[in-house]
């Protein structure tokens, strides 16, 4: 079998596998389980089968007609580079963990089968959208996804949350669909074809004729896809749907598809500075204003959430600086750690019995009772945070090498001031990321405080996995030399200067919050726990916070030294809530980064309740003004008619006197019409 032929399958067998579970899945429940893992489980193979023979070397391209269309023709189209050949690896590894994980975790929910096949529909989309050749059978499984995540995430539809996350979801990723759509036409009339070769190959030769309206209608699909600002506030609501949907959406499909579409079509971004500035620009404020937000919420997945628009900042942020193979490594290193991360999450909610992490900072034992998801986890953050040798390291210091070539002024694909752009801001990110990493793993797994209710042992389904994706978190990155012919870069290897200063600041950042985490914890006077005292319904809480940073420096001075909590501060007992750093180290900026920066109610203010206004005044009009003409002309005729048959008596002598009454009124009036007349 060629391997066309199985790239064609790859897709395929989801899709397959989605519309056998749709049919009879409900009806065979036993059929519901093999049906959702082996047709992923088989595109797996198949996708590695692809990858072995594509081996970063040759595109594989091939293409049958689909439709005459008398202008720019649409062809059923494979374009499989070494970028497409490892993240259809990715995808299918994530789905399969996915699938396999979600029969224990939903393991007795009545929709299970429409839940799993809708996940295999996901899967298959996006592996169209990574091997298609042609955008318009890429716009397919682009608009496929759009549907399936308003389904996914509303999949407890019961509760009001799913709902509207679902909608606001849907809602947004259209908005920024339709310049996307534009884009693709304009591109397509300036190109002549569809076709991503054809595209390239008139981009090589300077026959793009509006490279920045294009790219600037496509970047505000990406937006929206891969929640970049100003249309990344749908992703921390879509934590409203199961657990593995968030590890599926936020890894491999939907949010990784934006990017992996700029990677593509990099070259007709880049043939325009302004496009590629404002894509500096934007990945900069995501990248900032994301890690802000992260470490100010409560509810762990959506730190998560946060910090996979974050990432997703420094994959732009790669690209506006012209280095595609950085931002797919980084796709696929952070692919690999965020799905540990959420499907870890998972399972710590399963435990704990709640999503906040306040709760789960009163909370003892955690690690003893899931020691499975307390390892990968901290596997996990130290790769999110950058820490080598993870993966993370790698492919982030790799987004750092490439902005400081084109800050440098090494790269002739941007302009330096977008480097600079990145460079400073993905710095800034990382010392953001690696305090938000450690705080979530201080509260979540250093609290003190009566054991959380045993829910019971965690099933084996979701425990393996989180091992299996522990493997590529923590060996992507020193396996990436057998994988540089995939990437057309000069080097994946960090330089000294951006090891140094992303490591340092990274650490810098795990530092102060460990030491803001001890601060609240303990009194450098010996008093009472900062905690009791602000947890106190009569407390002053800026007492705490003022009392918690007197001893902030003594904390870090402690740190540094290596001292223990009780040579640092004496013999105290640890709080029982020993209160939250994010809120410490972001001070008065912390209530603001916990609303997201109120975007969503600047857009309900700006959007939302104008059109509701503007619902409110049509359904006004229709009920009172259309709806009025309607009655009026129903009740005219029957008024109209019940006068005339009440006229119709069936009695001779009316009716000749009604005659005779008329022909006496003609007569008058005929009379006074004359008489007028002379």
């Amino acid at each position: 079998m060629t391997t066309p032929t199985l790239a064609v399958l790859v897709p395929l067998l989801p899709f397959l596998g989605a519309a056998a579970g749709l049919l009879v899945g409900r009806r065979a429940g036993g059929f519901a389980r093999p049906l959702a893992i082996l047709p992923t489980l088989a595109a797996l193979a198949l996708a590695l089968t692809v990858a072995v023979h594509q081996g970063g070397g040759k595109v594989i391209d091939a293409a049958t007609r689909l439709t005459p269309t008398g202008s720019v023709p649409i062809d059923l189209a494979l374009h499989i580079d070494g970028f497409a050949a490892l993240v259809a690896v990715l995808v299918t590894v994530v789905a399969t963990c996915v699938q396999v994980y979600s029969t224990a975790y939903l393991r007795d929910d009545p929709r299970y089968a429409s839940y799993a096949a809708l996940v295999s529909l996901f899967t298959s989309a996006m592996l169209l959208v990574v091997y298609s050749g042609d955008l318009m059978v890429l716009l397919v499984g682009w608009e496929v996804m759009g549907i399936c995540s308003y389904f996914l995430v509303g999949h407890y539809w019961e509760t009001p949350e799913a709902r509207a996350a679902s909608l606001k979801a849907f809602l947004v990723t259209k908005l920024g669909d339709v310049p996307f759509l534009f884009g693709l036409f304009a591109l397509a009339a300036d190109a002549g074809t569809f076709r991503i070769t054809g595209i390239l190959d008139t981009v090589a030769t300077g026959g793009l004729q509006h490279p920045t309206v294009i790219a600037l209608l496509l970047i505000a699909g990406v937006a929206g896809k891969s929640a970049q600002f100003p249309l990344h506030t749908w992703l921390p609501d879509a934590m409203a749907g199961p657990t593995p949907v968030s590890a599926l959406i936020h890894a491999a499909t939907m949010v990784a598809a934006g990017v992996y579409f700029v990677a593509r079509l990099l070259p007709v971004f880049a043939a325009s500075a302004a496009a590629m500035t404002v894509l500096a620009v934007l990945a900069a404020v995501t990248m900032v204003g994301s890690a802000l937000a992260a470490l100010a919420q409560d509810d762990i997945k959506r730190v998560l959430a946060y910090s996979t628009i974050g990432q997703l900042g420094y994959m732009t942020g790669a690209l506006a600086v012209g280095d595609r193979g950085a931002a797919v490594f980084h796709l696929l290193s952070h692919g690999a750690f965020k799905a540990l991360l959420f499907l870890g999450a998972g399972v710590i909610i399963h435990a704990a019995g709640t999503n906040s992490l306040s709760a789960m900072s009163r909370m003892g034992g955690l690690p003893k009772r899931i020691p499975d998801a307390y390892w990968t986890m901290t596997i996990a953050l130290l790769a999110l945070a950058a820490m080598p040798p993870f993966a993370g390291f790698f492919s982030k210091e790799a987004v750092l090498v490439a902005a400081e070539h084109t800050a440098l002024g090494d790269s002739v694909t941007a302009p330096a001031g977008a480097g600079w752009i990145v460079l400073l801001s993905g710095l800034l990110t990382a010392l953001l990321t690696a305090a938000y990493a450690t705080r979530l793993w201080l509260l979540a797994f250093r609290g003190h405080g009566p054991a959380a209710p045993d829910h019971g042992r965690q099933p084996i389904a979701m425990s393996a996995v989180l091992w299996v994706l522990a493997v590529p978190s923590l060996a992507l990155g020193l396996a990436v030399g057998q994988l540089a012919g995939w990437f057309d870069v000069h080097a994946l290897t960090p330089t000294v200067t951006t090891a140094v200063l992303g490591t340092g600041v990274a650490a810098v950042g795990g530092i102060m919050t460990y030491a803001a985490w001890r601060a609240l914890r303990y009194r450098a006077d010996g008093s009472v726990p900062l905690g009791a005292v602000a947890a106190h319904p009569d407390a002053d809480p800026a007492t705490s916070e003022e009392a918690a940073i007197a001893t902030l420096p003594r904390a870090l001075n402690s740190v540094r030294a290596g001292e223990t909590p009780s040579a640092a501060y004496g013999d105290l007992a640890p709080a029982p809530d020993p209160g939250d750093p994010g809120r410490l180290l972001l001070g008065p900026l912390h209530r603001h980064a916990a609303t997201g920066f109120h975007l969503d109610a600047l857009y309900a203010t700006l959007f939302v309740r104008p059109v509701r206004a503007a619902a409110e005044l049509v359904r006004f009009l229709d009920r009172e003004v259309v709806e009025t003409y309607v009655r009026g002309a129903r009740t005219l005729p029957r008024w109209l008619g019940t006068a005339v048959r009440r006229a119709q008596t069936g009695n001779v002598q009316t009716y000749l006197g009604a005659l005779l009454a008329g022909s006496v009124v003609l007569a008058i009036a005929a009379v006074l019409v004359a008489a007028a007349g002379a």
